[in-house]
């Protein structure tokens, strides 16, 4: 993925969800309506977020230094994460508890203003105006994430994906449409029937929808920021590149690390012939680096350590055997 189209798309959502968020605010300010308030609290988390995704790439250009050698690439996956913490609690929490708030009013005989205000269209067309703007924002992140996941589905592309702000706003727009659909439904329930639990449950659903989708990201993100390996087809090729430079007899082993998202480090040890001078297994590694990185043009830090393949103690017992 191009950082310049996780770009695009975080401006396209934040563009979107700021002016959205003070919309839901008004309609709720003039109805009452619970969904709308929850709606009004996920599209400023979700604001927020676009922010904290900015920020990350901010930090995240920054040169190396001597306390961190290989640059703040991570700065990224750890402002992701904070996303899945804000869609966690003040999205999806803060929306479960407005439903349970509701429910309890209407248990106890309490109404608001919604079934009785004659501003009760207010909610239906801000919904309407906010899924037009929703369904633009998720179209530009869908239309970015499908250059980026070329032959992937977008389930494995989100556990795929190194570069974490495509998957982070495809999913907070993906939850904005539904969570909008949601509102809509229960509001228009409530309005039809003159029963202000149907706001609540939808409130209730929004809340369920943004914690499911927060536990997802944060899973991902986590696992990014303990330190993932690069690709298959990247640890393939770059073991390729290795193998077929002449003078390595063979890969002993080889560890790979995403120390950001576009960088990947490299570790391996590489047999080399015992008679090698120390000028020839010089000369082999650097063919070796040379062929790596016009393999996988990602990689950065790359170590390549020489060492004589010895037999393992189970091939010395097979041949005194």
């Amino acid at each position: 993925m191009s950082t310049e189209g996780g770009r695009r798309a975080i401006i396209a959502a934040a563009s979107a969800n700021l002016g959205i968020a003070a919309t839901k605010f008004a309609a709720w300010g003039v109805t009452g309506a619970s969904s709308m308030l929850a709606e009004a609290i996920h599209s400023t988390a979700d604001t927020g977020n676009q922010l904290l995704l900015m920020i990350g790439g901010r930090a995240a250009v920054r040169e190396p230094d001597e306390e961190h050698p290989f640059g703040y690439g991570r700065a990224r996956y750890l402002a992701a994460f904070m996303v899945a913490i804000v869609l966690f609690t003040l999205g999806g929490l803060f929306a479960l508890y407005e439903c349970y708030e509701k429910i309890m009013a209407v248990r106890a005989g309490e109404h608001d203003a919604l079934t009785e205000s004659t501003w009760w269209w207010v909610p239906l067309v801000v919904v309407g105006i906010s899924l037009v703007a929703e369904s633009l924002s998720l179209r530009t992140a869908l239309k970015e994430t499908h250059k980026a996941r070329a032959h992937l589905s977008v389930l494995d592309f989100i556990k795929q994906a190194k570069a974490p702000e495509l998957p982070v706003v495809m999913l907070e727009d993906s939850a904005a449409v539904l969570g909008l659909v949601f509102a809509l439904a229960g509001i228009g329930l409530t309005l039809l029937t003159g029963n202000e639990i149907f706001d609540a449950v939808g409130s209730g659903c929004i809340g369920l929808l943004l914690v499911v989708v927060a536990v997802i990201l944060g899973r991902e993100m986590l696992s990014l920021l303990e330190g993932e390996s690069a690709s298959p087809e990247n640890r393939a090729a770059v073991a390729e590149a290795i193998s077929d430079t002449s003078g390595v007899d063979s890969i002993i082993h080889m560890r790979t690390i995403h120390v950001a998202p576009e960088t990947i480090l490299v570790a391996a040890k590489i047999a080399v012939d015992p008679g090698d001078s120390a000028v020839g297994v010089a000369r082999i590694i650097d063919d070796a680096e040379a062929a790596v990185r016009a393999a996988v043009p990602m990689v950065g830090p790359l170590y390549l350590e020489p060492d004589i393949l010895r037999p393992s103690p189970s091939d010395a017992d097979v041949k005194e055997n």
